[in-house]
């Protein structure tokens, strides 16, 4: 392990970069989707026409959306943020809207019934109740992400991507299994940190 002793600058700076970016575009996503969820869950028609067209751009291929992006913003960090984001919403609108979809009826009813104006009755019942469904989405989403970003090597992002592709490109193993481990390990510690948290809900409420 000589090379990464030796480089340990350059390690720590991708890992940032790629912790950046994906921390990023969770929070720009949540900013999307929330209000969008909130808005089309009590909305059939609505809902179904936006959770296809988020469906749809989950589909595309990492590289597809960013090869559409780079003409457009150029290369580097915001063609990837943006691409990122375009991943996470339909994850977390996904979330939310079956949150809110199974909350019991008689829960919401006696809320209103205790007088609860719905705004009131959407922050105190409505969105604690859902918020289990919310963290679900928002693990898959930071797994998803921590993946994908790998990809924006390709772009010019940074990232540990970029271990892992001037590791493939020179044949030196040791980039390559120094930054696949890191993005490996970036994803279980997001996923059991947000698991965590979901777990405690219910010792939290």
């Amino acid at each position: 392990m000589r090379w990464t002793a030796r480089n340990l600058d350059t390690i720590g700076a991708a890992t940032w970069t790629h912790l950046e970016l994906v921390a990023a575009a969770l929070a720009l996503a949540l900013v999307v989707a929330l209000p969008l969820g909130l808005l089309v869950a009590r909305r059939p028609s609505a809902r179904a026409a936006v959770l296809g067209t988020a469906s749809v751009l989950y589909s595309l291929p990492t590289l597809a959306v960013f090869a559409l992006l780079v003409p457009v913003l150029g290369l580097g960090f915001w063609p990837a943020l943006l691409a990122l984001v375009s991943y996470a919403v339909p994850i977390l609108l996904r979330a939310l809207v079956a949150g809110l979809a199974a909350l019991p009826p008689a829960v919401l009813e006696a809320a209103t019934g205790m007088g609860l104006t719905p705004l009131q009755r959407l922050w105190r019942v409505e969105l604690p109740l859902a918020l289990p469904a919310l963290l679900g989405g928002l693990r898959v989403a930071s797994v998803t992400l921590v993946s994908a970003a790998t990809v924006a090597a390709y772009i010019s992002a940074g990232g540990l991507g970029t271990l892992i592709l001037t590791g493939l490109d020179q044949g030196h193993t040791e980039k390559i299994l120094v930054g696949a481990g890191l993005v490996t390990a970036m994803a279980l510690l997001l996923d059991a940190g947000i698991g965590a948290v979901q777990r405690r809900l219910p010792a939290l409420a």
